[in-house]
């Protein structure tokens, strides 16, 4: 036991008077009071209950954290529920007046669960179809059936308890309790099963309605008359009866519950007391026939049941004034009444016996009905252990004197037939808001109801084979006991106390149905997780469901055309056993992840109780029909997909919610144990957007970009720095993420958003790169625009700022992606329809280069594209080798190329007068520019000859101080190794002039190999050189990059992150 502390706030409160002194004031200096148990809520009409209440130490957070005394006072108080039917009805009839809302009387156990659950679980299969399942089925079978399915409900019953008595359960019920456990997906598909199975429940008690106003009240009454026709035709008659009568039941219904369901309210006794009657009346006629069975004859003609109908008595002649006389059992089988008359042949060669059809519990006939008797449709149902003599090969003919099987019957047909006769077990939990005490009423209530009719149930089976012959059992309408329902012939005093009964009460469970389905669909609608049924949530003033009642009516319109109460029946079983399996999955899941707020006052529960619930339902689905349940499990799948792409975003705090994080804890860990294999690695892209001064992002289409790389999956973080310090600075920081997440949702990138605030740009960003990630979970591949005029001096720290990162992510091993013009680069809409992405693979990067055009062309944008690669060979390479061996490479990697090019590169003063023509008859390009005569020494070269090659024509930042002494150098001393001194990192730095001429000269020639043989390229990807260890060298080195991307649309630099990224084994 818990023990409450309650500090009297007066205890401990300030003297006024030295409060005054301070120039305290109890107003808490105008801050917005508190104005509910929940935090940062405001209300105006509220500020003055918490003045003066001695809280001077907590005033100035008094607007967002609450006083546990109002908190306290809140939540005993609780009544957030929406109004129920009971209350609606007051409302209506309150009309024109402003009277105070009159509450509805609280219910206990009895009243508020137990007999609701009672009404809703005993029905029309019961009364209709309970005697025909035991006399096919065998009482062994049936028994089982029922232990399957009522221990079904049981293992149901336990953990809808355990999450019932978690907390409130307003208004709703399974669609509830599964919506906040599982979350808005689960909680809608399943939400909706539910509605069509209670909808499709209205359907199957309506028809049950009319199948005993039609074959046991009032037969006369059909419409199309089943007189004389025989097999199809009275089939197809009897259906189109049912369709006919069920359409106008389902009519007069549909307005009882629109005008009013106080009316459904007040005949819900009336029905309930007609179920009680009825299944009372049945033990008090098993009791009587243990001393003095009723008297319910059955002919048989050999082995056949007859139908008794059109005749009184069961012989083929009696003796009257001592003369031997046709009945009228002869006229039926013979062309007339004289004994020398035409009859049927069976008929003739058979004796006429008479049995007992009710002959009592003490008779032993439990023997005989302990096995199954599965039959074909159009079967005749016989009486086993009689005689029968048939001739062979003969046709059968008056096969409407007898009793026939109307279905072909098998176990699971019997299971999807009975398995509706054991829900409704939810009545309790959706009456929660009524009772007095929920968490307590709804477990006991619904346990004591499924143990009450499983007893029932089970005990009607071995009652019914204990005391009603075989024959009787498989005649499904009574034929052979003219015509009475086969329940009712065992019921005392009257076999119709059974008839009205069952009448009565399929009755009243269609009215509960119409009324409780649309407010189901109210519910859902209301809670706006899918869209298209919004409309359903609106209603009457009062908050009638008027257009849901509309939608439920023309659903069970469909059900009524089936008209068979056969087949109705699988079909609600199906959502039926989908929801139960998903309540069991909620209280299982909630369990084994133990959160914190999973504490039902229920204790009699276990994870395994649940688990092996929802196998049961999922094994029932499949027994009753496989195609149905698979039917069943696509509306749900579809529901679910539409509600998580399209649906409201939801946080109802669900254990799918904490599953996931459960799982995402359990991967981060698992990918601590060390790094990816190369065939798992993907890009983890880091992608870094400026913001302008209206927190928007500068370069969008840097997201487009993201979106065409992300056919590789993996993760995206989408980062951004801003400048200033964090408390002054976080609404700005709020205002971006919200920004960011606006266009990622706009460019469809599906990843996290992060917002640093940093005294300087230069470490914020610097934080993003180190920082960004959890646990295993780290990017490996950062994403930057190349910096946009970075020579204007007010952009000075920009490119020194975009250089540090170049140098961060090397020193991190990570990769680097730097799209130059970001702005020419397509949008997402956009489409190539041809073109080329040519990749220029000058030093091995671990595989980037070659990764990145594949996975841009698993886009749409880029699908088109075709790939080409160029490679540059050494001077003392052989190209035609390294040709074949790039070959060999490709095809190993399964990479379509188009062609692969190795170009060789000399450094020479007329750099495109030394390029040898393109080779005609060769495929693949072999471009082979070999340097044969290199400058030598004695012949110096000035800057100003060097000035007047074509490519000094890009605006150089150096001054004439840094070229100081150069014509003393001798341009000799650049070799082919520049063109790898460029990009290894290591360069020479001691001469610092001759090293800048060396780079810009490689950066020239490089360039015109790129634009004449990329120019036209859709993408240009290239390997991106390092930055100089020397940091004076820096705005040299923006020059090379500008020199080396001069004249090219769109280009790719990328830095590999030191490790292999593709692989050609599998």
């Amino acid at each position: 036991m818990h023990e409450l502390y309650i500090l009297n706030a007066k205890q401990v409160a300030l003297d006024k008077s030295i409060c005054q002194m301070h120039n305290c004031e109890f107003n808490f200096y105008g801050n917005p009071k508190e104005s509910s148990p929940f935090i940062n809520s405001t209300d105006p009409e509220k500020n003055q209950q918490y003045d003066g209440k001695n809280m001077a130490l907590f005033e100035e957070e008094i607007d967002t954290i609450p006083m546990v005394s109002s908190l306290l006072s809140s939540l005993a108080n609780y009544s957030n529920l929406p109004q129920g039917s009971k209350e609606h009805e007051e409302a209506e009839n309150n009309e024109g007046s402003r009277k105070k809302p009159v509450q509805a009387p609280r219910m206990g156990t009895l009243m508020g669960v137990y007999l609701p659950c009672l009404q809703n679980i005993l029905g029309v299969i019961l009364f209709l179809r309970m005697t025909w399942m035991v006399g096919i089925g065998g009482v062994i079978e049936a028994f089982i059936i029922v232990l399957m399915c009522c221990s079904t409900t049981m293992l149901t019953a336990i953990s809808m308890s355990a999450i019932a008595t978690n907390g409130v359960v307003p208004a709703g019920g399974a669609y509830y309790m599964i919506s906040r456990s599982l979350g808005p997906e689960f909680g809608g598909a399943v939400g909706i099963c539910f509605y069509l199975g209670t909808t499709f429940a209205g359907a199957m008690y309506i028809l049950g309605c009319i199948e005993i106003l039609l074959v046991y009240i009032v037969p006369q009454a059909a419409v199309f008359k089943m007189e004389g026709l025989e097999g199809a035709e009275a089939e197809a008659a009897m259906l189109n009866n049912m369709r006919v009568y069920g359409t106008l039941v389902l009519s007069f219904m549909a307005i009882v519950v629109f005008v009013g369901v106080k009316y459904v309210n007040k005949l819900a006794l009336v029905f309930l007391a007609c179920v009680i009657c009825s299944i009372l009346a049945v033990y008090a006629g098993v009791i009587k026939t243990a001393f003095e069975p009723p008297v319910f004859p059955v002919c048989v003609l050999g082995n056949r049941t007859l139908v008794w109908k059109g005749f009184d008595v069961c012989a083929k002649v009696i003796e009257r004034e001592n003369a031997t006389v046709t009945t009228k059992l002869w006229r039926l089988f013979c062309d007339s009444e004289f004994l020398n008359a035409t009859c049927d042949s069976y008929f003739t060669n058979n004796n006429i016996t008479e049995i007992q059809g009710i002959p009592g519990i003490m008779s032993g006939i439990l023997r005989d009905n302990l096995f199954g008797n599965y039959m074909d449709k159009g079967a005749f149902i016989e009486k086993l252990g009689l005689p029968s003599v048939d001739e062979p090969d003969s046709i059968p003919t008056n096969t409407n004197r007898y009793v026939l099987a109307d279905v072909t019957s098998f176990f699971t047909m019997l299971v999807g037939i009975y398995f509706p006769s054991v829900t409704g077990i939810m009545a309790g939990s959706n009456r929660s808001g009524d009772l007095q005490d929920a968490q307590k009423s709804i477990p006991i209530g619904t346990i004591l109801a499924i143990t009450t009719t499983s007893i029932i149930y089970m005990s009607s089976v071995l009652l019914f084979g204990s005391c009603i012959e075989g024959t009787v059992l498989r005649d499904k309408f009574g034929e052979a006991v003219r015509g009475n329902l086969v329940i009712g012939t065992l019921a005392w005093p009257s076999p119709w106390v059974i008839v009205f009964g069952s009448f009565f009460s399929t009755c009243g469970a269609g009215l509960q149905s119409l009324t409780g389905a649309p407010r189901l669909m109210q519910a859902i609608a209301r809670d706006g997780i899918v869209p298209f049924l919004r409309v359903f949530g609106n209603g009457k003033a009062n908050g009638e469901p008027t257009w849901a009642l509309l939608l439920t009516a023309c659903i069970c319109e469909s059900g009524i055309l089936i008209a068979s109460l056969d087949n109705v029946a699988p079909i609600l079983s199906m959502f039926f056993l989908m929801c139960y399996m998903f309540v069991n999955l909620a209280c299982a899941v909630q369990t084994l992840l133990r959160t914190p707020n999973w504490r039902p006052r229920f204790k009699f529960y276990h994870w395994t109780l649940s688990f092996l619930g929802m196998s049961l339902c999922l094994s029932l689905m499949f027994i009753c029909s496989w195609y149905y349940a698979i039917v069943a499990m696509g509306i749900a799948g579809c529901i679910y997909k539409y509600i998580e792409f399209r649906g409201a975003e939801k946080e109802w705090g669900d254990g799918i919610r904490g599953l996931s994080l459960s799982a995402a804890r359990f991967a981060l860990m698992r990918l601590e144990e060390g790094p990816p294999h190369t065939k798992n690695w993907r890009p983890q892209i880091l992608v870094l957007v400026s913001m302008d001064s209206e927190l928007n992002v500068e370069q969008p289409r840097l997201l487009s970009l993201t979106n065409q790389l992300k056919a590789g999956k993996g993760l995206t973080i989408v980062g951004t720095a801003l400048e200033g310090t964090y408390l002054e600075n976080h609404p700005q920081g709020q205002q971006a993420e919200q920004s960011l997440r606006k266009l990622m949702e706009a460019e469809k990138v599906k990843g996290f958003c992060q917002v640093v605030i940093s005294s300087n740009m230069r470490d914020a960003t610097s934080h993003l790169v180190q920082a960004g990630g959890l646990g295993g979970l780290l990017h490996n591949t950062v994403l930057a625009c190349w910096p946009r005029n970075w020579k204007q001096a007010e952009d000075h720290q920009n490119w020194r700022n975009f250089i540090e990162l170049v140098r961060e992510t090397t020193a991190a091993s990570k990769a680097l992606l730097v799209p130059k013009n970001i702005s020419a680069f397509p949008s997402n809409g956009e489409r190539f329809t041809e073109g080329q992405i040519d990749v220029w693979w000058i030093v091995h990067d671990g595989g980037m280069l070659m990764l990145l055009p594949f996975l841009l062309r698993q886009h749409k944008v880029w699908r088109k594209c075709k790939m080409r690669i160029f490679t540059v060979a050494q001077m003392d390479d052989n190209s035609i080798q390294m040709k074949k061996d790039l070959t060999t490479f490709l095809y190993h990697l399964q990479m379509k190329v188009s062609t692969a090019v190795t170009t060789q590169l000399s450094v020479t003063e007329e750099p495109a007068a030394s390029s040898k023509e393109e080779k005609p008859e060769e495929e693949e390009q072999l471009i082979h520019d070999q340097s044969t005569n290199p400058p030598t020494p004695a012949t110096p070269q000035s800057p100003s000859a060097e000035a007047e090659t074509p490519g000094t024509a890009v605006q150089m930042t150096w001054t004439e101080a840094k070229c100081d002494g150069e014509q003393a150098k001798p341009i000799g001393a650049t070799t082919p190794e520049a063109i790898k001194d460029l990009f290894n990192m290591k360069p020479e730095w001691e001469n610092l002039n001759q090293s800048n001429l060396r780079r810009m000269h490689t950066a020239l020639r490089l360039n015109e190999v790129i634009i004449k043989k990329s120019q036209e390229a859709r993408l240009v990807l290239l390997n991106m050189p390092g930055p100089p260890k020397n940091r004076t060298g820096d705005e040299n080195y923006m020059e090379f990059m500008e020199v080396l991307t001069e004249g090219l649309n769109r280009v790719l630099l990328v830095r590999g992150g030191g490790r292999e990224v593709i692989t050609i084994y599998s």
